[in-house]
């Protein structure tokens, strides 16, 4: 098996740095590197030798901190060594007790622009567990990026090229499902050929080794690992059923179900909703260091399963029949209806298509919407381009740029300023891999087997021009998914769902308006992406799911 490599670049407390890091040793190779001017060798050496890098991890106190200037510049020099050869691996600073809060002081403003990953202080003693629980989520989240997975927790059989299958990659990322591509020929392919029986269509896939499947839609995969609504017993009637699953979602789950409410969610696609895609979400409460949008979805569910709520993904929900106060919901799937005293609507929004007929025949091919997190690593030495002006194309640019030659952000308005967050403005701005490309448009594209040029469009001078592309990833602003509720939830003249005091007096049920999160329909309550006037942001999200379950507790009081 290959061991990635773990360099530790310390001179005076290089004893103590690798004592520390002797409990990795069975599973990556530890290599000191015994002074700052030896780092570029030892960097060329593992790439030399074909080996992953996995992190770098640089004592501080190498340099005197009695210059501040001096000290930042020769940490950040240092990273960028290393991180020109491997800026896929993980980048951690470490100083000892007696300088950490200087130090700290001097770097802020480096760690603040990503221009290294975690800083730490060097444990005192043995068992430091904060200090290690920091190495290993670093560790956790590279290996989920960068590296194949030692164990298949599913086994796609198709090519790679095929739109569907790179729609089930997708999904599976946001599940955190470890996976491999196997083309039919393959030994694993002709075995899973031979466990499906009959005359296999491709792709098949082999869910956590209980059954071969042969999807026809990434939502037949989603289906797979959590059930169908018709095994409820029709005559079940929950108190909350939750009608999505991102972090909207889940926050009601995990305050419903803990607050002893009957908590069913129906999730379309990936537990995880669109935030699922986000590589790396840097301000979000209680992470100093992150959390990719995966992996603070699959804490969720964990949590909200703990508190006893039951997932149901892969089925779409088709309607929704509003019922007089007392009396109970109704939500529609194609595989069954779902009963409920109140109802959530959690089901955010969607990436809007381009609407570019060449652009839209090679998805899946060169071609994304959303997620970079499938394809990232296929991108080495690529030259890639983002189009979208939100956090979400912002995150994305920033993980391609660990992989690819070179990332454009192409957005229409003259800048970011209006749209994404000022941090993930500043990491941009100070990435000499990524560039903005203003007032801009993409117009058309093309290629062989995939995408390898687009056309863009300044929308100052109306100038057409072409550059090669070898990856596009479209973030351009989301589209309700509402076009399964009934007239008698209100929604905006764009289609989201309207609640509280935005609705029309004439849909109020009485003299006062409904309360902030409940819609025009009695006992029927709208969170995250989907209501109208949400922020869009991760954490407004989680923080509106958390806040309507008082409202759910008082109006099932109420029936």
């Amino acid at each position: 098996m290959t061991r990635p490599v773990i360099l530790l670049v310390a001179d005076t407390h290089a004893d103590r740095l690798g004592d520390q890091f002797e409990r990795y040793a069975r599973d990556y190779d530890v290599r000191l590197v015994p002074g700052p001017d030896l780092t570029a060798a030892a960097t060329a050496a593992v790439v030399a030798e074909g080996l992953p890098l996995a992190m770098v991890v640089m004592d501080a106190s190498m340099f005197p901190n009695d210059d501040g200037a001096a000290l930042h510049d020769a940490v950040t020099g240092l990273v960028v060594q290393w991180s020109s050869d491997v800026p896929s691996a993980k980048g951690v600073v470490v100083s000892p007790f007696e300088r950490f809060l200087g130090d700290g002081d001097i770097l802020r403003n480096a760690l603040s622009l990503g221009e290294f990953d975690a800083y730490l202080m060097l444990p005192r003693g043995v068992r430091d567990e904060e200090f290690h629980t920091a190495i290993t989520e670093l560790l956790s989240d590279w290996g989920s990026t960068v590296a194949d997975p030692e164990v298949e927790a599913v086994r796609i059989v198709g090519e790679a090229d095929d739109p569907l299958v790179a729609g089930i990659r997708d999904l599976l990322v946001r599940m955190g499902m470890p996976h491999r591509v196997h083309a039919p020929e393959s030994p694993v392919g002709r075995e899973l050929a031979a466990a499906y029986g009959g005359e296999p269509t491709f792709p098949l896939v082999d869910v956590l080794g209980r059954r071969v499947i042969a999807p026809t839609t990434v939502r037949d995969v989603a289906a797979a690992f959590y059930g169908r609504p018709d095994e409820i017993d029709q005559l079940t009637v929950f108190d909350l059923c939750i009608v999505g699953a991102g972090p909207a979602g889940l926050a009601a789950a995990v305050y419903g179900a803990s607050e002893g409410l009957s908590t069913v969610v129906v999730e379309a696609e990936a537990i995880g909703g669109q935030a699922g895609m986000s590589s790396m979400i840097r301000n979000y409460l209680g992470f100093p260091r992150g959390i990719s949008g995966m992996r603070l979805a699959l804490r969720a569910r964990v949590q909200a399963l703990r508190f006893g709520t039951r997932f149901i993904t892969g089925w779409v929900a088709t309607g929704l029949t509003p019922a007089p106060r007392g009396r109970v919901q109704t939500v529609h799937t194609e595989a069954g209806d779902i009963r409920a005293r109140t109802v959530v609507i959690a089901s955010g929004a969607a990436y809007r298509r381009i609407g570019v007929p060449a652009i839209e025949a090679f998805t899946g091919r060169g071609v994304s919407y959303g997620s970079a997190m499938t394809s990232a690593r296929e991108m080495a030495g690529r030259d890639v381009v983002v189009v979208g002006g939100g956090n979400s194309a912002g995150q994305a640019a920033l993980h391609l740029a660990r992989f690819a030659r070179s990332v454009t952000i192409v957005v229409r308005r003259e800048g970011l300023e209006a749209t994404m967050s000022r941090y993930l403005i500043d990491e941009i701005a100070s990435n000499g891999r990524v560039a903005v490309l203003p007032c801009t448009q993409v117009v058309a594209g093309g290629g062989t087997n995939r995408l390898e040029w687009i056309e863009l469009r300044d929308e100052i001078t109306g100038e057409v021009s072409r550059r090669s592309c070898d990856g596009l990833y479209l973030l351009i602003g989301a589209d309700p998914k509402c076009g399964w509720l009934p007239p008698e939830v209100a929604l905006d003249r764009r289609g989201f769902v309207l609640t509280g005091r935005d609705i029309p007096p004439a849909a109020w049920t009485g003299e006062l308006p409904p309360e902030s999160l409940a819609t025009s329909a009695p006992g029927i309550f709208a969170v995250g992406d989907v209501r109208s006037g949400s922020m869009k942001r991760v954490a407004a999200a989680s923080g509106e799911g958390s806040s309507v379950v008082p409202l759910v507790h008082a109006y099932i009081a109420s029936m």
